[in-house]
């Protein structure tokens, strides 16, 4: 089951081994998803499309720093 905070009225979604980005996160929430090659940091936009960063961070801690700096922007 995936693990959510909330963040300045933001949702951060942390997926567990198995789950896909289409099974959980709704409009304006951050997915965040480890693959393969690192951690990957998801934005759910109006009528669940999805944007992504282009590469993956090393580290869960990192994708976390970077989903709350973007949630903090998006709450602005």
């Amino acid at each position: 089951m995936a693990t959510i905070i909330v963040h300045h009225t933001i949702h951060i979604i942390t997926l567990e081994s198995g789950e896909t980005l289409t099974d959980q996160g709704k409009d304006n929430d951050i997915v965040l998803q480890e693959l393969a090659d690192g951690w990957w940091v998801h934005f759910i936009g109006e009528g669940g499309t999805v944007d992504s960063y282009d590469t993956p961070f090393a580290s869960y801690g990192s994708a976390l720093g970077t989903a709350k700096a973007a949630a903090e922007f998006s709450a602005e």
